[in-house]
């Protein structure tokens, strides 16, 4: 639990920075072996890309780092619950873990059985939920 709190206070960093540059603030990291190989924030507004989630850009910077496209013994770290493109993403390259922040009742893979995810993935919701909660939170009240 210790590291999990540690990588999610990375992943509400790289949140902050897609808030700095007008996105959805929503941060991802990639762990293996115990080091951060990959990082990730929403870029949909700046590639005017809208699968280019947090998540997808540190899938596919991890599949870049390891040099193949599975990442079985990685753990992704995501501020808020992935959506169902993110957790198919996340089956096809086999991720080992998931572990979220704040849930998303709306949007998040959770809604859809079967599991999106790879039968084999772990998932851990509800790390630093509160202050990943209040990130989407206020960003969302600025804008109404």
């Amino acid at each position: 639990m210790e590291d999990d709190i540690r990588y999610m206070k990375i992943a509400l960093e790289q949140a902050r920075e897609a808030l700095a540059a007008g996105e959805v603030p929503i941060g991802a990291v990639v762990v293996a072996g115990g080091s951060i190989i990959s990082r990730g924030h929403n870029l949909t507004e700046t590639l005017s890309d809208a699968t280019a989630h947090a998540e997808m850009v540190a899938i596919t910077s991890a599949t870049e780092e390891l040099g193949g496209k599975y990442l079985r013994d990685c753990t992704l770290y995501v501020t808020v619950e992935p959506c169902p493109m993110c957790a198919a993403a996340m089956n096809w390259a086999q991720l080992s873990r998931v572990v979220y922040g704040a849930p998303d009742a709306k949007r998040g893979f959770s809604l859809f059985q079967p599991s999106l995810l790879h039968p084999k993935t772990e998932v851990t919701g509800g790390v630093l939920q509160e202050e990943c909660s209040r990130l989407m939170v206020d960003f969302f009240k600025g804008l109404r």
